[in-house]
């Protein structure tokens, strides 16, 4: 058991039979009443944020979690295929539990959260950006840049991403795994 003190930003704890991950924490001392702590937890079963507040001194249940490092292999009709890159144990992950898993590239690194007690997965973490190469997109009008446009391209995953004019076929990107959106396009 954790006190309130103890809640910090990335902590997990179990509330109403669910395991929540801390997003956003503050300590609050109104001028009238009792300390409170605000905070923004997002459910690792189904995704769902919630604001709670916590009164100040509670005891809240914290969940012991490892972060291993995993290598995305594969997807098929069981899910998305992982392979632990100290061990070689291989796992698998139901695509609900990936933020975004159109972007997952073969070999790209990953970090899973495990349940230490019953050693379940708990969420997956991609990084922040990837690279991926751009496999169809309509060719760009020349001058047609005074505007900030922006067509549609097909990377190497099969995804859709949004991109300026003047990137072509063949082309790297760089794009955002939390959004899905471009960032940059990168000198190869």
């Amino acid at each position: 058991m954790a006190s309130t003190s103890d809640i910090r930003n990335g902590m997990c704890i179990e509330m109403n039979n669910d395991t929540f991950i801390v997003v956003e924490f503050q300590h609050v001392k109104p001028g009238k009443g009792n300390a409170f702590v605000r905070t923004k937890v997002k459910s690792l079963t189904n995704g769902k944020v919630l604001e709670t507040n916590i009164p100040a001194g509670h005891k809240v249940k914290d969940v012991r979690v490892e972060r291993r490092k995993f290598q995305f292999l594969y997807t098929d009709e069981l899910g998305y295929h992982f392979m632990n890159t100290e061990t070689y144990d291989q796992t698998f992950i139901k695509g609900e539990m990936i933020e975004n898993p159109h972007l997952l590239k073969e070999g790209t690194e990953v970090d899973i959260l495990f349940h230490a007690e019953n050693e379940t997965a708990l969420t997956l973490e991609m990084p922040q950006y990837i690279i991926l190469k751009i496999t169809y997109t309509e060719p760009g009008m020349r001058g047609d840049t005074a505007t900030n446009t922006l067509k549609p391209a097909k990377v190497e995953t099969g995804a859709e991403v949004r991109v300026p004019l003047f990137i072509s076929e063949g082309d790297l990107i760089k794009v955002d795994t939390k959004t899905g959106a471009y960032m940059e396009r990168v000198k190869q």
